[in-house]
C-alpha cells in the first residue's frame, strides 16, 4: 500500500464534514459515553465468559461483528453522516477492535493490581514485570489499531505482530516459578490466559483481513 493511499484516510473524512462545533465539554461527554462501550463490552463479556465462542457472543451483544467482509479499519460506523447527532460521530474509540482490546486488557489490569500491590502475594519484581509486560502489549496493540483505522494495513500488521510477540512475553512471565509459586498469582492466571488468548485470536482475525486487502487488485489491474 502506498503512502498516498494509506493518507487519504481518516484526515480526509473530516474535511469533507465540515466543522465540528463541538467544545471540550461536549467531548468530554462524549468519551465518557465511549468509556461505558468499553464498560458494556466488559460486562457481555463476564457473562460470555464459559463460552467458547465467546468472542463472536460478545460482537453479537456489542452490535458489531469482528470476522465479518468489512473493510477491517471501519467500524459499525462506516457509513457517516452529519455531525448533528453524538451516535452519528465516528472516532477511533467506536472501533470494535479498539473497544475489545481495550477491555480486555483493562480486565486484565485491574486485578493484577490488586495482587501486585500485596507483597505477600507475589514477589514485588515479578508483579512490575508483568504489569510492564501487559502495558507494552496494549501499546503495541493500540498503535496497530491507529494504524487500521488510518488505513495503512502494511504498518497494522507490523505493529499487530509487535503486539502479539508483547503477549507471548505476557504468557512466558505466566509459566516462571515466581508465579506458579504462588497461589493467588496462579488463580489468576487461570483466569487471564482466556482473555490472553481471546486479544490473539482478534488480533489474527484483523491481521488476516489487512493482508486480504493488500493482495486485492487495485482498480485497473489484472
Amino acid at each position: 500500500m502506498s503512502n498516498s493511499e494509506s493518507e487519504g484516510g481518516s484526515s480526509n473524512e473530516w474535511e469533507d464534514r465540515g466543522e465540528l462545533a463541538w467544545n471540550e465539554f461536549d467531548w468530554e461527554r462524549y468519551l465518557r459515553e465511549q468509556d461505558e462501550t468499553i464498560d458494556r463490552y466488559l460486562r457481555f463479556y463476564e457473562a460470555h465468559r464459559e463460552n467458547p465462542d465467546r468472542i463472536d457472543a460478545v460482537a453479537d451483544d456489542m452490535g458489531w461483528s469482528l470476522d465479518d467482509d468489512a473493510d477491517p479499519a471501519a467500524g459499525d460506523e462506516s457509513a457517516i453522516g452529519d455531525y448533528g447527532d453524538p451516535d452519528d460521530i465516528y472516532t477511533l474509540h467506536k472501533n470494535p477492535i479498539f473497544v475489545s482490546t481495550k477491555a480486555i486488557y483493562r480486565s486484565l489490569r485491574t486485578s493484577w493490581v490488586i495482587i501486585a500491590s500485596d507483597p505477600a502475594r507475589v514477589p514485588q519484581t515479578q508483579a512490575l514485570s508483568l504489569l510492564t509486560s501487559l502495558q507494552q502489549g496494549e501499546e503495541q496493540a493500540m498503535q496497530a489499531i491507529y494504524a487500521l483505522d488510518f488505513g495503512d494495513y502494511a504498518m497494522a500488521v507490523s505493529l499487530f505482530k509487535r503486539a502479539l510477540s508483547a503477549l507471548n512475553g505476557t504468557l512466558a512471565l505466566l509459566n516462571r516459578d515466581p508465579i506458579t509459586r504462588h497461589r493467588a498469582a496462579v488463580a489468576w492466571r487461570d483466569d487471564a490466559l482466556p482473555r490472553l488468548f481471546d486479544l490473539r485470536e482478534i488480533w489474527l482475525r484483523v491481521i488476516a483481513e489487512c493482508r486480504d486487502e493488500l493482495n486485492r487488485p487495485v482498480d485497473g489491474e489484472n
